[in-house]
């Protein structure tokens, strides 16, 4: 799947990634700026969580509570080695049957596992975007 879109239009674009998900594991990919957190922020609201979104650089992990379960969003962007993720329990939360939103995965290739979507975006111009969602089911690694 592929869209191109506005930023006015990212609610619209988070409840189409939802509805054409496959997994609870979501990958995002894409520049510095780009759009990341905007977007998880969209499908965050969209699930029906009240909670204020906020980017985990920081902190790593944010959790946000839904009707039936939990988000946990992750910003890998600042752990240098794949011991620092093994360090804070990622592999406990990628088992967790929740919803796992991860901004720069790359970071964590050699634990992620079995399905997850991953989620391109790249700038189309200032305020455009273009979103590709490619499924990798059981996969496990990124190809």
């Amino acid at each position: 799947m592929e869209i191109s879109y506005e930023l006015n239009e990212v609610e619209h674009v988070a409840k189409q990634l939802i509805k054409h998900a496959t997994s609870k594991t979501l990958l995002f990919y894409g520049n510095m700026g780009v759009g990341k957190t905007t977007l998880i922020k969209a499908i965050v609201a969209a699930l029906g969580s009240k909670d204020e979104v906020s980017s985990p650089t920081f902190s790593i992990v944010n959790e946000y509570e839904i009707e039936d379960g939990l988000i946990y969003h992750f910003d890998l962007y600042r752990i240098n080695d794949i011991e620092e993720a093994y360090n804070f329990g990622i592999e406990d939360y990628l088992y967790s049957e929740h919803y796992k939103l991860i901004e720069w995965p790359e970071k964590i290739e050699p634990v992620l596992f079995d399905k997850f979507d991953e989620i391109f975006i790249e700038f189309s111009s200032e305020n455009k975007r273009i979103l590709k969602l490619n499924i990798k089911a059981n996969s496990p690694n990124k190809a």
